[in-house]
């Protein structure tokens, strides 16, 4: 059997001093708005991430900019509880900015949500959170903290799975999470539903639009944002034979699966769209083919992060390999240091630097980053 815990972990009845991280949305400022209202004594705090913030946002476009520090504070004040902005800029740049510009010069994808929840919401915060005397952090992700029969605290998905973010969460390790509070994870609403409750609580950000895209690059360009740092390197962009079929100012610019952009004049024999099936930051070579070239059928992670005890041989479970994709059926096991996966079924657009998440039910069992993958033999 288990049990939900509506806020927040260490076992004790009494009210917990709750940090709350507020990006200056309506899900954080909603999330803060219920811990404070279900008795605890919360602390609003603004992370500062940019050395150089921007006056205001465009659209849905970036974060951490001034503006959004603004809207925290009125929304901290609104709820009545204590705020602060502190500065975690230099710490981002090192652990999310900088990791994110190596792995894309590496060939690697990475996803820069999972390092920042790993290295700065609940690794630098809540350090500093504990040692403040704080018991535990806030945020508005939409995941479950679950106790188990044995008193674990386990991390689950959210109720609503439209709306589940459990997998840019799978990094947690179980002191993270014993410390990690998220009380909209049980909601099963809409976005309008929570809207609607932020503007019932008086809060001005109810009908500010959500952020998208990576909030580092608020202009939207990935591409651009790694030309000013990496620089332009020529190269080729070959077929699976290493018939060069055009060239690329920077192998960085181009993604496992990515099919628009190539910018190769001559069309496939078969006449079919083709697809970037690798890169080789080694020889600065995009390599493109038919789309069954994408089909894995296993891969080898690195890394593993378990919320739990790390399993014990080979298991099957569900895994999950982008923040917003399906499920598919695996068989893992952890060997050495390392995570051995097997598809059931194969699948496509599967890119080193990206992760995977392993799922028991609705349980995150833990996570790993890919390192290398093995494709589908070659029809013949």
């Amino acid at each position: 059997m288990t049990s939900q815990i509506p806020s927040a972990p260490p076992r004790t009845s009494r009210p917990l001093r709750v940090l709350a991280a507020m990006s200056g949305g309506v899900d954080s400022a909603v999330a803060a708005a219920r811990a404070a209202e279900a008795g605890h004594d919360v602390t609003g705090v603004h992370l500062a991430l940019s050395a150089n913030p921007q006056s205001f946002r465009t659209g849905a476009r970036g974060c951490c900019t001034i503006e959004d520090s603004r809207d925290a504070r009125r929304a901290a004040d609104v709820i009545g509880i204590p705020f602060y902005v502190w500065d975690l800029a230099e710490r981002f740049r090192e652990d999310v900015v900088e990791d994110f510009v190596a792995e894309y010069e590496a060939g690697r994808t990475p996803n820069p949500c999972l390092r920042c929840n790993e290295k700065i919401k609940f690794a630098a915060l809540l350090d500093k959170a504990l040692a403040l005397g704080f018991d535990a952090v806030c945020t508005g992700h939409y995941a479950q903290v679950i106790v188990d029969e044995n008193g674990e605290r386990e991390l689950h998905r959210a109720s609503d799975m439209a709306k589940d973010q459990s997998y840019v969460l799978g990094v947690l390790d179980d002191r993270q999470l014993a410390h990690a509070m998220f009380p909209l994870g049980d909601t099963v609403t809409t976005k309008d539903e929570i809207r609607a409750e932020a503007e019932r609580r008086g809060l001005a950000v109810a009908k500010k639009p959500d952020s998208h895209d990576i909030c580092f690059i608020a202009d939207g360009d990935t591409q651009g944002f790694l030309a000013a740092r990496l620089g332009k390197a020529e190269g080729d962009i070959v077929d699976e034979s290493g018939t060069v079929l055009g060239t690329h100012e920077g192998a960085y610019g181009f993604t496992i699966g990515q099919r628009k952009g190539l910018r190769i004049g001559t069309p496939a024999p078969d006449g079919k769209p083709r697809y970037v099936l690798d890169i080789s930051p080694v020889d600065n070579t995009v390599t493109v083919g038919p789309a069954a070239g994408l089909d894995v059928t296993a891969l080898t992670a690195v890394r593993p992060r378990w919320c739990g005890a790390a399993p014990t041989g080979a298991g099957t479970y569900t895994a999950q390999l982008r923040a917003h994709g399906g499920e598919t059926e695996v068989t893992a096991e952890p060997v050495d240091g390392t995570l051995h996966v097997t598809f059931t079924e194969p699948v496509r657009g599967v890119a080193p630097g990206q992760a995977i998440v392993l799922y028991d039910g609705s349980r995150v069992v833990g996570s790993a980053t890919i390192a290398s993958t093995r494709r589908a033999p070659a029809a013949v």
